[in-house]
């Protein structure tokens, strides 16, 4: 046991390299017109750009954290970040959106590394020091993730007001670059905990992956003559389900749910929640640049104060335990917020447009923090790391929902009919969280006084 603290020469590349997800997430946000217009196509097929990261990431954070397990956070951290600036460079570059959509699942697999390989060294630094994890790194690297979400659709429109879409994607070289450079020498090179006996769930991986797959693609253009996929995606899902139940080290550990209603719930909360965010997030940014006729870096300004929301927030009642009335107000919020979006047309006032961004930005603050603090209080402890993966995986599983509701209601171009539209769908999604969360009495224990 050593008596120093931690080592601050590690919060720079972990703090970097958290942050590449998030603001290639938000900053696409400004961008789907732009890019549409450039290729001549309709939102419904620039929304692969969101699906393919996300695809991405849902298989590859569990595969990255296996890895960073077995061989180390630094290797993985380097190899992580060097593809993004791989991938940024091939998307600048992209002559064709399949070209283009290919670099986005290159990068979704690049920023999956950062955050394993983070909390793989903060609990290294926990075993070296011994002392527990030091929440204020803990915080830094929350707080980064959601300051960057802020800033990353306005980014976005002041780079494509720059240089073209083309920035958004450039931006990620210099990006890989520094990370690389601080990982290099700044990260250990000797890891602790590492457990090299670990395998890779190859089948795991595979129908996790295929499942997806055919889910996603029916989703993004649901036909009759292409019932197929889903029920493909079923039959992949169950042998999934099959296979990890039965291996000893599982792609996904299937095993935290047995028996476990109140934490199966919170992953449905979980869905839901993301699912309304990110359908918000890119359904009204497209919508703003094509149907009010806004630049992108008007839309991103205007889409500033939604993010802010979700900051202020969460300082504000992040220090309370308690999670029961976070999930219910935020559950109202959303709702309010999915019905204003009936109020939208071409030619709405910003101020109108503002206030329904920060709307639905404040039960982003709500929802995530409460559900994360839900899952620490009902997950088994044994296996709380696949408890926390799996509520990451819930995650990216509503963006990709939320992709393809917007490819499904944006099919000819993001009009205002077509927001309408989502707005019922998001209406529809926010009574079932409000539902979810009503009907399950487990949260009103959760940060009371014993």
């Amino acid at each position: 046991m050593s008596s120093a603290g931690f080592d601050r020469k590690l919060i720079a590349p972990m703090m970097l390299g958290s942050i590449l997800n998030p603001i290639n997430s938000s900053m696409l946000a400004v961008a789907l017109i732009p890019i549409g217009a450039a290729f001549g196509i309709p939102p419904s097929q620039t929304a692969w750009l969101v699906t393919g990261l996300y695809l991405a990431t849902a298989v590859g954070q569990p595969v990255m954290g296996k890895l960073v397990d077995t061989y180390g956070p630094r290797r993985l951290y380097l190899i992580g970040t060097a593809l993004v600036g791989i991938a940024g460079l091939m998307g600048a570059l992209a002559p064709n959106l399949g070209f283009l959509i290919a670099s986005r699942v290159l990068l979704g697999f690049g920023t999956s590394a950062a955050y394993p390989a983070s909390m793989s060294l903060i609990r290294s630094e926990a075993d070296r020091t011994g002392q527990e994890s030091p929440t204020g790194v803990l915080s830094a690297l929350s707080i980064a993730n959601q300051v960057i979400a802020v800033i990353g659709p306005t980014l976005g429109g002041v780079l494509i007001g720059v240089g073209g879409w083309h920035l958004i994607f450039t931006i990620n070289v210099p990006l890989s670059i520094a990370c690389v450079l601080l990982g290099w020498f700044w990260l250990p090179r000797r890891a602790t905990g590492v457990r090299a006996g670990q395998r890779l769930d190859y089948a795991g991986i595979v129908l996790f992956a295929a499942m997806l797959v055919s889910l996603m693609v029916f989703l993004m253009l649901p036909a009759v003559s292409r019932l197929y996929l889903p029920v493909l995606a079923i039959g992949f899902g169950a042998a999934f389900s099959r296979r990890e139940l039965r291996t000893l080290e599982p792609f996904i550990d299937l095993r935290v749910l047995g028996g476990n209603a109140p934490l199966l719930a919170t992953y449905a909360r979980q869905v839901l929640s993301f699912v309304v965010s990110y359908s918000f997030l890119y359904g009204f940014a497209q919508w703003l640049e094509e149907a009010r006729s806004l630049s992108a870096s008007a839309a991103g300004l205007v889409l500033l104060p939604m993010s802010g929301a979700a900051i202020v927030i969460t300082a504000i009642t992040g220090r309370r335990a308690q999670v029961r009335g976070k999930l219910v107000a935020g559950s109202i919020i959303l709702l309010l917020a999915a019905a204003g979006l009936q109020l939208a047309d071409a030619g709405s006032a910003l101020w109108l447009l503002v206030a329904l961004g920060v709307t639905a930005g404040f039960p982003q603050g709500l929802n995530g923090l409460a559900n994360q603090n839900a899952l620490y209080h009902q997950a088994d402890p044994a296996r709380m790391g696949s408890s926390a993966g799996l509520l990451r995986t819930g995650t990216y599983l509503g963006a990709l929902i939320a992709a393809a509701a917007n490819a499904t209601f944006f099919k000819t171009g993001a009009s205002t009919t077509g927001l309408h539209h989502l707005s019922f769908f998001l209406l529809i999604t926010s009574s079932l969280l409000l539902l979810i969360t009503a009907l399950d009495r487990s949260l009103r224990r959760i940060g009371q006084p014993t």
